[in-house]
């Protein structure tokens, strides 16, 4: 039942998190397998109190949105907490001259809010109609030892392993972090992933940006090429934002890029589909705006009658894809045989889980279903990770 008076919002706790992982080594790009090592990641808790005694709350492990949060934030204080399109657009022009990955989480939190006010979770207010979501394995980096994830037939093995747990995608994450990378290796793992479970699984390839020039690109698209995957994505040293480049491989492979991880909002993606650079849409509710904007993206693409696939996994990602068309698969990431999800640390208190065995037989998630999110925050169990918090009142 809807309250009679709408939540006014009365002050934002912001609270940081040092997430510490065994046998995790980091690099420039991400994680990877390196026994005897301690890594850690970074996560930001957001609670959103209201007088009407409802919070919004949201835990992001998107970088680089502290401060952007900080420059906004004040501007919701004492405003109707279910004005998030006036909070969308004010905050955009406040980060104009950022990337406005500050926008999303706050979002976020606020549908949290809102699907606590009506008591209904959030893919329901959007007018979701899917409940179970089918999912991708997306692997961590590739390791510098043996065990893992350490050469190309270590990937087929693992590509394997994930078939028969159930996954129907299988999205290789490789050597990106390694000066000068290896073309011949990236296209030697292509073959071995595809020669082993290629009839059986949907396959992508993210080098994360590294391959040096566009001969190398190439290269590896056209071994993508014989092995019939499903996507390309982010191969370039441009970083994934070039539109020219990405019209130009477009033109000399034919299997389809997915581009628009590094793009923010729906403007930026709707130019990169008008150039011709992409053929699958990428969003992240993180990035892009936060629920409110992904959801804008997911429509211009289906306007363009194209599909919009879903940067990493997560509660907002769940209710976004549910809420679409126009989606073909819910990444599982980061998995790896031997170590934990370290794109989504252990911050929940029930049983919602983003793990290499947090799919059914049949490969699928399902959406949440408690009101909001549909997922309860570890609050006091990780506050003895806790570094700093800030309250705006």
């Amino acid at each position: 039942e809807l309250m009679s008076d709408l939540p006014i919002i009365r002050s934002i706790f912001l609270s940081r998190y040092r997430f510490p992982f065994n046998d995790h080594g980091s690099d420039l790009i991400g994680g990877f397998y390196e026994p005897g090592t301690k890594g850690s990641r970074s996560v930001l808790g957001i609670r959103i109190d209201t007088d009407a005694g409802l919070s919004g709350e949201y835990m992001s492990i998107a970088p680089g949105t502290y401060e952007q949060i900080l420059s906004f934030a004040s501007l919701l204080i004492g405003k109707d907490a279910t004005k998030r399109e006036f909070f969308y657009n004010q905050a955009k022009t406040i980060l104009r001259k950022q990337d406005k990955m500050g926008i999303g989480p706050i979002d976020i939190a606020l549908w949290d809010l809102a699907g606590k006010l009506h008591n209904a979770p959030i893919y329901r207010l959007l007018g979701g109609h899917r409940e179970k979501l089918p999912a991708y394995a997306s692997t961590y980096f590739a390791d510098k030892e043996p065990g893992g994830l350490n050469s190309p037939e270590g990937y087929a093995d693992f590509a394997q392993q994930c078939l028969e747990i159930g996954y129907k995608g299988f999205k290789i994450h490789s050597w990106g972090a390694e000066a000068g990378t290896n073309i011949k290796r990236e296209i030697d793992t292509v073959h071995a992933v595809g020669s082993r479970v290629g009839d059986k699984m949907a396959l992508m390839i993210d080098p994360c940006c590294v391959y040096d020039t566009f001969a190398d690109t190439l290269a590896v698209g056209r071994a993508c090429d014989e092995e019939n995957f499903f996507w390309y994505e982010d191969p370039m040293r441009d970083s994934g934002v070039s539109l020219y480049a990405h019209k130009q491989l477009r033109k000399m492979i034919k299997t389809p890029l997915l581009q628009g991880e590094h793009l923010h909002l729906v403007e930026a993606h709707t130019d990169m589909a008008i150039a011709e650079a992409t053929d699958f849409w990428r969003a992240d509710p993180e990035y892009d705006g936060g629920i409110t904007g992904t959801m804008k993206v997911a429509h211009a693409a289906e306007g363009f009658g194209m599909d919009l696939e879903l940067h990493i996994a997560g509660p907002a990602q769940r209710h976004c894809m549910a809420a679409m068309r126009n989606s073909n698969f819910y990444e599982m990431g980061l998995v790896h045989p031997k170590l934990s999800n370290i794109a989504n640390p252990q911050i929940y208190s029930c049983d919602y889980s983003d793990q290499l065995d947090s799919i059914d037989a049949d490969g699928f998630v399902e959406v949440p279903k408690g009101p909001g999110l549909g997922v309860e925050y570890d609050w006091k169990g990780i506050r003895k990770f806790q570094y700093d918090e800030i309250e705006i009142s």
